[in-house]
């Protein structure tokens, strides 16, 4: 059972990172045209949602949004928050 539910979980983590990663790209694409823009609350959400990692990677590669001190320092503190969660998680289940 525990093989099945990380198989799923690993599988949901890929796609939301594939996409807060893609979201980053678009934005970038979008700034430099001038054009309508995903909004930060988006971007966010995206990283909120298990694609901190993506997010970030997104920011370093395109160098977008590294200007704004909310993203440099909030893209990290939530996959460092998610983390800690995860290492919680993993060891309730642990000790059940």
């Amino acid at each position: 059972m525990h093989e099945t539910m990380f198989g799923w979980i690993a599988a949901y983590l890929l796609a939301v990172n594939a996409v807060a990663f893609g979201m980053m790209y678009v934005d970038k694409q979008r700034a430099k045209k001038k054009k309508w823009r995903i909004s930060e609350h988006s971007l966010f959400t995206a990283a909120l949602l298990g694609g901190s990692i993506g997010s970030i990677a997104g920011m370093r590669l395109f160098r977008h949004k590294t200007k704004h001190w909310y993203f440099v320092w909030g893209m990290p503190l939530i996959l460092a928050a998610q983390l800690l969660l995860c290492l919680l998680l993993c060891w309730k289940i642990r000790s059940i």
